[in-house]
């Protein structure tokens, strides 16, 4: 059962009652609250809290304060479109963040433009969502699969490896990275010779480690999240699964989200995020500093895209001067603004956000514990994929 809540974040919005309330800028956050992603989903929810308090306590936009309206869902496509509806319909969102699956992304993308609201997409993975899926109404500002594929290129070629396993979640971003990696161990002259999907929900993995074990390539890509990653990352251990390859890559595998469960069993293995707490620079130092402050953990990466996306359309309502949807998709398309990952760009063309991603590693810190560490930042120009022919986007 969808259930809704309303949270008004607001400074001193107990002093203003219901005019106040009446006069907000409405950002809705789609939240899940079951399956295997319900405990990532907080960081998302977490993000947009601590950026919409900020944002209040420097005056909000156009001389008005803003409001989270958070709505939780199941996680499928069909409670994600009720979901989205709520947020708007009631809810009276002008634009839609939150915690979404490539599959539920889809879905609601394809309605925004009939409810006349925006969707900034912080989470979803998905190059289709840039493509075949694009829209007027949707913005994408987290990394697509493309952009990781983009931030691996220099590891696989590193690597040296000519014979590959690919491990994959059954679901379109894990099909899509599947085809998208194999063309690039294709580049590098390799070539994959085992590939096997899991479904998200997948809690034993012994089946899929003893079938790739048994005759294991050079190396091993892992695209997996959730909470199935965790699950797997215990079980590789046991088999000792990663040790029969000399080079072992992953994607959503291990990540600041995931860790802490993990614990140690990740070690030494590389990933790429969208946002770490280390990130360079002032302003993110500043917004880890507050951040940690108020919630007693430092920032994830689901928490720092939030920021980022709230940021963006922050940006764009000041440029538009106006919260009217069709004002602020204009100002959207084409803007450039600083977030805590630095300068960014939202391509006009398909609505992605253009953006550097870090290069991250999992360290053992003790037994059975590990963190996850920045080794570097991709720039914005050795990850952008290039504009899908498929994306048609009005002019």
């Amino acid at each position: 059962m969808i259930k809704k809540l309303a949270i008004a974040l607001g400074i001193g919005a107990a002093l203003h009652g219901g005019a106040w309330a009446q006069e907000t800028i409405k950002i809705g956050v789609m939240d899940i609250d079951s399956g295997p992603y319900v405990t990532v989903s907080k960081y998302h929810v977490d993000g947009a809290k601590y950026m919409v308090d900020v944002l209040n306590a420097q005056g909000g936009a156009l001389g008005r304060k803003y409001e989270l309206v958070v709505q939780s869902f199941q996680g499928t496509p069909a409670t994600a479109v009720a979901a989205a509806t709520k947020l708007v319909d009631q809810g009276g969102a002008l634009a839609i963040l939150g915690m979404n699956f490539s599959s539920t992304s889809i879905a609601v993308a394809a309605k925004m433009p009939q409810m006349n609201a925006l969707f900034i997409d912080n989470s979803s993975a998905s190059s289709d969502l840039i493509g075949k899926y694009c829209n007027q109404n949707y913005f994408h500002v987290a990394v697509t699969d493309s952009m990781n594929l983009n931030g691996l290129r220099a590891q696989v070629k590193a690597s040296g490896a000519k014979t590959w396993d690919l491990l994959s979640v059954d679901y379109s971003a894990g099909h899509d990275f599947a085809k998208g990696f194999a063309t690039l161990v294709a580049e590098s002259g390799g070539k994959i010779q085992s590939t096997l999907f899991a479904p998200l929900t997948t809690t034993d993995f012994g089946s899929y480690i003893s079938q790739m074990g048994a005759k294991p390539s050079e190396a091993l890509m892992v695209f997996f999240p959730g909470s199935g990653a965790i699950a797997l990352a215990k079980q590789q251990q046991q088999f000792g699964w990663f040790g029969k390859y000399k080079t072992v890559l992953t994607q959503f595998f291990t990540n600041d989200t995931l860790i802490d469960a993990q614990g140690d069993t990740t070690a030494g293995l590389f990933t790429l995020q969208g946002y770490h707490s280390a990130w360079p620079g002032e302003r993110n130092a500043a917004f880890v500093k507050a951040f940690e402050s108020r919630f007693k953990y430092k920032p994830t990466y689901p928490a720092g895209d939030m920021v980022v996306g709230i940021e963006v359309l922050h940006q764009a309502i000041l440029k538009a001067k106006s919260t009217d949807v069709a004002a602020v998709r204009a100002a959207l398309r084409g803007l450039k603004t600083q977030t805590i990952v630095g300068d960014v760009e939202m391509r006009a063309a398909d609505h992605q956000l253009l953006r550097p991603m870090g290069v991250a590693q999992a360290v053992k810190v003790s037994d059975g514990k590990g963190t996850i560490v920045l080794r570097s930042v991709e720039p914005t120009s050795r990850i952008t994929p290039d504009v899908s022919p498929e994306c048609k986007m009005p002019s």
